[in-house]
């Protein structure tokens, strides 16, 4: 499974997704996750990169594993994911920041509009409780979510799901942000 995890972690890299070192990746088995360690270069991903985890309680290994642990649990515990990824998409970040109502994005693009409808933003600091919250509330209904300021997350019931997911929210901040700025060209 790990050779999975590797696979997606280069894609995120190689896609403009991620730097090297921000974000992470899981996937559910059974009543446990394997999630990227803290730290972990998503395009270099070796299976000592990889911590299981409970998904119901913290253990010893959270220590290690991904700081945004508490967020992929509280997923796995109210959605039907079965994986998940966190990237920090440069669009949907910026879009999160410009956002005025800070509720959603509406895609513009057929695409994103037809697979997304709507992108939720939400807040909450990182690897906290809050977060954790407020990004599995939003996932119940929705295929991803952008913390404001911070990145997405996706989920999927494979990570190939989760890995479009998060390609679209990204294609779809990308397209509405020059949308907004060919806007203000034309207005200017």
């Amino acid at each position: 499974m790990w050779r999975e995890l590797s696979k997606f972690g280069r894609k995120l890299v190689e896609g403009g997704f991620v730097s090297s070192h921000f974000g992470n990746i899981s996937v559910r088995v059974g009543d446990r996750m394997l999630i990227t360690r803290s730290g972990s270069m998503l395009d270099e991903i070796k299976e000592t990169d990889i911590v299981e985890v409970d998904i119901s309680k913290k253990g010893s290994f959270d220590l290690i594993a991904s700081s945004e642990s508490v967020v992929h649990r509280m997923i796995y515990g109210r959605t039907s994911a079965l994986a998940v990824i966190h990237a920090h998409c440069p669009h949907s970040v910026i879009m999160s920041l410009l956002s005025s109502t800070g509720e959603t994005i509406e895609p513009v693009d057929s695409e994103g509009q037809y697979f997304l409808h709507e992108i939720p933003i939400v807040k909450g600091g990182i690897g906290t409780s809050e977060l954790a919250e407020n990004v599995s509330t939003a996932l119940k209904d929705h295929k991803s979510v952008i913390v404001k300021g911070h990145g997405t997350f996706a989920v999927g019931k494979i990570l190939e799901e989760a890995f479009i997911a998060t390609a679209m929210a990204e294609h779809s901040c990308r397209v509405k942000y020059f949308m907004m700025m060919a806007e203000q060209l034309t207005e200017g």
